[in-house]
């Protein structure tokens, strides 16, 4: 009798276990489906940096380390769409971090849906901890910019470096062997010739030119100064805080916890990019135009997508027709 009152104590116990751990994981469940919750009248901030990826890892290895949580140029461009129409967001901070991604295209993709965010009367505000070419070209697009008192803005130019191993494939003994189309496909020349050729100076000096004009302009516009005065402000980069401040290249000198005194942020409470990118997203209305975006990232090749352990992603052609026929 003891024994069966035992076992029937247990038992209870066992079940009163699994429905309280089912119970939690609904709940749960129901949290991460719900969402982060936005304070009304609050300020979204963007911390972007890093390699700007068109596409989360899909490597095991970027799935452990966070990799699904990574923000993407599309997470960057969508966030400022939708706090753009978004009534609990009366502000946006981005916080241009370094970016190590050698693709200026992402950053201008991003500059340029700051510029599209401020059609809609919201204040948006840049803070720099500190700033290169890039980081400093992203903040321009901003209202207001605001840099950390012990920093300083490292803007100083255009500069583009080759690597040439020839000299080196011949003291081994060692040849290259590449079949290229036309003059300007200079991918292999690293390995095939001593220096630049013509065709590929030509190319390497006219995307310098261009990236630098594009600095120029953007900062002349931003700044309400002439090309040539930012031309010479360039060339007498870097510049300490206090000395970018006094150039016009800054509006403000703060710490980040004195941003709100600026009006950069707002008193009621802030959103992280990231957790605003998990927040419920308005539907879109039936009937409204849409755009399908196909992404098509790393190597193209024939068969399924995947990933290769050495190359990284890998675009297959049937999964990019199956997707196209889709759209």
């Amino acid at each position: 009798m003891a024994k069966t009152r035992l076992f029937k104590f247990f038992l209870s116990l066992v079940i009163l276990f699994v429905v309280v751990g089912v119970m939690a994981v609904i709940g749960a469940w129901m949290v991460v489906l719900r969402g982060p919750s936005v304070p009304e009248h609050s300020t979204l901030i963007l911390r972007i940096g890093g390699e700007l990826v068109e596409m989360p890892p899909n490597d095991v290895l970027g799935q452990v380390t966070g990799g699904a949580r990574v923000q993407t140029v599309r997470g960057y461009v969508e966030a400022l769409r939708r706090a753009k129409t978004d009534p609990r967001i009366d502000s946006v901070l981005i916080v241009p971090t370094p970016i190590e991604s050698p693709f200026w295209g992402k950053v201008q993709e991003i500059r340029d849906a700051v510029i599209d965010f401020r059609k809609s009367g919201k204040r948006i505000s840049a803070y720099l901890e500190y700033a290169g070419e890039r980081e400093y070209y992203l903040a321009t697009a901003a209202e207001k910019i605001y840099l950390v008192p012990t920093s300083s803005i490292d803007v100083a130019g255009m500069a583009t470096y080759e690597v040439f191993l020839k000299g080196t494939l011949d003291k081994l003994g060692a040849q290259a062997d590449f079949e290229k189309i036309g003059d300007y496909k200079t991918a292999p020349n690293q390995l095939t010739q001593t220096t630049f050729t013509p065709a590929h100076r030509e190319m390497s000096e006219s995307l310098t030119r261009d990236m630098y004009e594009q600095l120029v302009r953007a900062i002349a516009e931003s700044r309400k100064k002439k090309v040539e005065d930012v031309r010479a402000l360039i060339d007498e980069g870097p510049f300490l805080a206090a000395a970018a401040q006094r150039n016009g290249l800054v509006d403000g000198l703060a710490y980040e916890d004195q941003l709100d005194d600026h009006g950069a942020v707002s008193k009621n409470g802030t959103v992280e990019g990231e957790s605003y990118g998990r927040t419920r997203r308005r539907m879109t209305p039936r009937g409204a135009p849409r755009i399908a975006v196909i992404y098509v990232s790393g190597i193209i090749n024939s068969g399924d997508s995947g990933f290769d352990p050495l190359n990284g992603d890998v675009a297959g052609s049937l999964r990019l027709v199956k997707a196209i026929r889709s759209a």
